[in-house]
């Protein structure tokens, strides 16, 4: 079908051009024109209830709803003229005939459209004297409230839950004056709780249970920032007052996530001032973890660390570092591990294998990677293990939208069943475990399943081969030679393919990218590339070691048989995933050190615990799991706990003294992104975007000869957390964890095809 021609109207005598199919609403805001609304939400389907918009269209006897208007050739549109003033003004004075005047204590004054509406026209008297009807506040659920007669009846919430967010946890009850927006259980919500319909009420007719009678909207200052969370690096506006988080919500479109938001980036900031929260370094003394001064702790950490190196050798010492932590605090911490203490025993917990897809993009390769918007854009998506609704919300909430909005079809292959799976074309049921099998099938016809599952691959290969332009998303079950098979069949694939590993955590793939890795430096550089290697000993002012170090797995194996005799972890817990009797034998470590926020599995083990900031209370970088990078800014200063990025510095000159390493001069997180622009392959992007709160989209790929990476076997593992848990982290996350859903956790061994959630 051909493009349809550009149309040519006017409104208000000015003349616009716009793509053929535009709603005049929508053509009047890109021309700055201002057309109240309360009912329409762009993306949402059209509802036409709030009368609002109405606007004089010549030839026409009647005003018309802007929100379902499409403008058309010739098309003379007025939006403010004394007739649409009135029709405006009469809307509120009967929108107002039952809504309470409470503006003064109703959490929505000052960001009310309902309020800014009647200000903007003027109404300071009405002509109803009938007794307005008060009915008490339900609470739906811990963390959302409704007014009833606030409600404006937009059906803004209803929309976005069955359509934005496919849960349709709520409706609409009675009729005419009586009608009421309903939950999907008596006086309860059964939902993802991801509070979208918060955000979206133009009213304080649903208010956050975080918030509520808190402070004013005038009294706070907005930080936004990447989420803690999750891969999906959406944007949060974190709400500070008194240097305090107390709202975090959607209030910044501008980031990758546009307007949505899930329950872990609205609701699950409050880890911060968990009560459990370490504040103090603790030294161990006597058997027993015990406050001491900051200088005591770093005297501690580096007199050890020494001794350990002196006796034993830098191979005797252990890195590990963390998907939490910034792209700044990654790339010192490599630096640390290979430059300061020279051992290659450095890793982190792997929950995609972004190290073998960028290994096999590199120059001449077909494909590219994808970036949220893609997702979006995408004619087809292939999507391969994985559970997006709840592991990869984003991605999920982008699939949703590109079938709802132009037709993309889903392809999906899985070994678990999924929410998502309602939007797909077609869907591949294997065996738990066979993924990479499959793909290999799909690949090369090569292998054997079952009758049931050989014709649904048959059919599987058959549609995305029919495809073109095609975004291939998959979790930690594809790696290694299961991302070889799936370039190979995307070679096939008309158009251009793209790609999408998907992670678990808020810098999963930036640890990866910074080289927190047992065999790769930044930005993938293989240790046995001779020029990369030498290129960064010098950068770094020591020789960094050529054979590849123990992964994660590897040093805890080593460490419970007393080879390794020194652990640093930052930000990470993996003694989590070792049994009692496991981790008695780890008596044998001379030497663990752990910065964290919270005493951990691993934490209690440490003989040092240094307190560490979390992402809202330092600056840095974070990449999401497709490779877009944003500022996080600092939102509160706490008390206490230090950033991980000054704990490394400091302690890196505290070495210096003793002889071990040569002084780290980057001062500052700024600095160090600096370096890392200059030195990391694909990271030399724009600085002034990053501040200015835009995403930048990082490209490292192996440029070498040697491209070929392969994960040790159990090195790369999904902890397949869901919306209401956040590995450890999500422990700590009160508001989260008072949820009903998060307290039944249907899911918390397997996920259950009888919870609503399936349904």
């Amino acid at each position: 079908m051909s493009e349809q021609k550009p149309i040519t109207f006017t409104i208000d005598g000015r003349q616009l051009t716009t793509a053929a199919g535009t709603l005049v609403i929508e053509a009047a805001k890109h021309e700055g024109i201002e057309v109240p609304s309360f009912c329409y939400y762009p993306g949402l389907a059209l509802q036409a209830a709030c009368r609002m918009c109405l606007v004089e269209v010549e030839k026409m006897p009647k005003l018309q709803t802007a929100c379902t208007l499409v403008a058309t050739e010739g098309m003379a549109v007025k939006t403010d003229t004394e007739q649409i003033h009135k029709a405006r003004k009469d809307m509120i004075e009967f929108l107002l005939s039952n809504h309470p005047l409470d503006c003064p204590v109703c959490d929505k004054g000052g960001e009310c459209e309902l309020q800014d509406m009647t200000f903007r026209y003027g109404l300071d008297k009405t002509r109803y004297i009938e007794e307005k009807q008060h009915r008490p506040e339900e609470k739906w659920s811990p963390l959302v409230y409704y007014d009833r007669p606030r409600c404006i009846l937009c059906f803004r919430c209803v929309r976005v839950c069955d359509e934005g967010m496919d849960v349709k946890a709520l409706g609409v009850g009675q009729r005419g004056v009586q009608s009421v927006i309903l939950p999907n259980l008596p006086e309860e919500l059964a939902c993802e709780e991801c509070g979208m319909c918060i955000d979206i009420c133009p009213v304080g007719a649903l208010t956050s249970g975080t918030y509520r009678y808190q402070t004013r909207p005038w009294e706070m200052t907005y930080v936004s920032n990447p989420c803690a969370h999750c891969s999906n690096g959406c944007k949060t506006t974190l709400s500070v007052r008194n240097n305090e988080i107390l709202r975090a919500n959607n209030r910044d479109h501008s980031g990758v996530n546009g307007e949505f938001l899930c329950a872990k980036g609205r609701f699950a900031f409050d880890f911060t001032t968990h009560a459990e929260r370490i504040r103090q370094p603790l030294v161990r003394r006597s058997g027993k973890l015990e406050p001491a001064s900051w200088e005591e702790a770093l005297e501690e950490v580096a007199r050890r660390l020494k001794e350990v190196r002196d006796a034993h050798g830098p191979a005797a010492i252990g890195v590990v570092g963390s998907s939490h932590t910034t792209n700044e605090e990654n790339y010192l911490l490599n630096r640390f591990a290979r430059a300061t203490l020279g051992t290659n025993h450095l890793d982190h917990h792997r929950t995609a294998d972004y190290a073998g897809l960028a290994a096999l993009l590199g120059p001449g390769a077909k494909g590219a990677m994808a970036t949220m918007a893609d997702v979006y854009a995408a004619n087809a998506i292939l999507l391969i293990g994985n559970d997006v609704t709840n592991q990869n919300p984003l991605v999920a909430w982008q699939i949703r939208t590109a079938v709802r909005h132009h037709g993309a079809r889903l392809y999906a292959l899985n070994a678990r069943p999924s929410k998502i799976h309602r939007q797909a074309t077609r869907v591949a049921d294997v065996e738990r475990g066979s993924e990479a099998r499959a793909i290999h099938w799909i690949a090369t016809e090569q292998g054997s399943f079952d009758a049931k599952t050989t014709e649904a691959l048959v059919q599987l290969k058959a549609a995305v081969e029919a495809e073109s332009d095609v975004v291939i998303l998959f979790g930690a079950e594809i790696q290694g030679a299961a991302i070889r098979d799936l370039i190979s069949f995307s070679a096939r694939l008309a158009g251009r393919t793209r790609f999408m590993a998907l992670g678990d955590y808020s810098n999963s793939r930036g640890a990866a990218d910074m080289g927190v890795l047992p065999d790769r430096l930044p930005g993938y550089a293989p240790l046995t590339d001779g020029a990369e290697r030498a290129r960064f000993s010098k950068l770094w002012g020591a020789e960094i070691p050529a054979a590849p170090g123990l992964a994660l797995r590897g040093m805890l194996d080593a460490a419970m048989e007393g080879k390794l005799k020194a652990l640093y972890v930052v930000g990470a817990n993996p003694l989590k995933t070792l049994g009692v009797a496991e981790r008695e034998r780890l008596a044998e470590l001379e030497l663990l050190v752990v910065h964290d926020m919270f005493l951990t599995e691993t934490a209690e083990r440490a003989d040092v615990v240094l307190p560490a900031a979390s992402t809202y209370e330092k600056e840095g970088t974070l990449t999401n799991t497709a490779g877009e990078v944003q500022w996080t800014h600092r939102a509160v200063d706490t008390q206490g706990p230090r950033s991980d990025f000054d704990l490394l510095r400091i302690l890196s000159h505290q070495l210096g003294m003793l002889g071990l390493g040569t002084p780290m001069g980057l001062r500052t997180p700024e600095a160090a992104f600096e370096e890392i622009r200059r030195s990391v392959a694909g990271y030399d992007i724009s600085y002034a975007n990053l501040l200015a709160g835009g995403a930048e989209l990082a490209t490292p790929t192996c440029k070498t000869a040697e491209r070929a990476h392969e994960a040790p076997t159990g090195a790369i593992v999904s902890s397949h957390d869901y919306l209401f848990t956040s590995g450890t982290l999500g422990r700590y996350c009160s508001r989260l964890n008072s949820t009903n859903e998060a307290k039944d956790a249907p899911w918390s061994s397997s996920p259950s095809t009888q919870s609503w959630w399936y349904r």
